[in-house]
């Protein structure tokens, strides 16, 4: 089964919120494929990357984010954990991995506990560099605003309400990804 087809097994009663996923879906798919197609030295599994990018928020619908045609009953926080448990029961346990380790730059699990954030106990941090360019490329797209790229600036200031390690993580995954974006590479 292919990833849209996926996409509209779970979202074929949500037209607005299906095409809003398969627009931020393929944002995010075309950024982390350009970078796997510009680097092939690290290797990347590009087949995997692309189902992946596509499907890594495919648990939104379960949640309760009504600006975004969400009408589920889980805080939007749960929203990779839940895509991660529809994914393994398609039996797509890479893919899962994926979805719970893409927001922010990863959760551990001491910020999980220290913030009481609405998430089972785990380490949600991406390991593969698949799951990391995912976490990555996502971050510079927005469901509440679909038309808009973040700059890098921009989505490092965004990661600064949950730390500065996060922020850290990210400039890190700029200097692997795209090292062109670097604040000083045009200088």
């Amino acid at each position: 089964m292919s990833a849209l087809d996926i996409i509209n097994k779970y979202y074929a009663d949500n037209e607005p919120l299906r095409k809003l996923l398969i627009k931020h879906s393929k944002q995010v798919t075309d950024r982390a494929l350009k970078i796997v197609d510009n680097h092939p030295e690290l290797h990347i599994d590009r087949a995997f990357v692309e189902q992946a990018a596509m499907l890594h928020d495919i648990g939104i619908f379960m949640t309760d984010a009504p600006a975004i045609h969400c009408h589920g009953t889980h805080h939007y926080l749960m929203h990779g954990y839940l895509g991660g448990q529809l994914m393994r029961k398609e039996g797509l346990d890479r893919v899962a991995r994926v979805c719970e380790r893409h927001t922010g730059t990863g959760l551990t699990p001491e910020v999980i506990k220290a913030r009481e954030l609405p998430l089972p106990e785990g380490d949600y941090r991406p390991e593969t560099l698949e799951e990391q360019l995912v976490c990555y490329a996502d971050k510079y797209y927005s469901k509440s605003h679909p038309d808009r790229i973040r700059s890098a600036e921009d989505t490092a200031k965004s990661l600064e309400k949950f730390g500065h390690e996060g922020v850290d993580i990210f400039w890190n995954w700029v200097k692997l990804f795209e090292p062109e974006l670097l604040p000083s590479a045009g200088q």
